[in-house]
């Protein structure tokens, strides 16, 4: 596996990672940002693309201890995730 992708091991494992929970910890402040401005934060708070963001933040909503780290945001990403597949799906 490629040290790009071992951030995201644990999600399922044993515990967050420090950047994983960074995700979540900032996922409060970005989330109601404009693009622009919310894909310059990630870049300069979190050190990685607006994609490899999203891709983890979506790996996070299916594990155990992101909800057991922050239920109140999992559970309400969560809720999004599924009104929007009732929507478009």
């Amino acid at each position: 596996m490629s040290t790009s992708q071992s951030h995201l091991e644990p999600v399922g494992g044993q515990s967050l990672t420090r950047q994983e929970r960074q995700i979540l910890d900032h996922h409060a402040c970005l989330a109601g940002l404009p693009a622009g401005p919310r894909e310059r934060l990630i870049r300069e708070q979190l050190g990685m693309s607006p994609t490899r963001y999203f891709q983890t933040l979506n790996a996070l909503l299916d594990s155990v201890q992101a909800l057991e780290y922050a239920p109140v945001t999992i559970n309400r990403l969560r809720r999004v995730r599924e009104d929007n597949r009732r929507k478009y799906w």
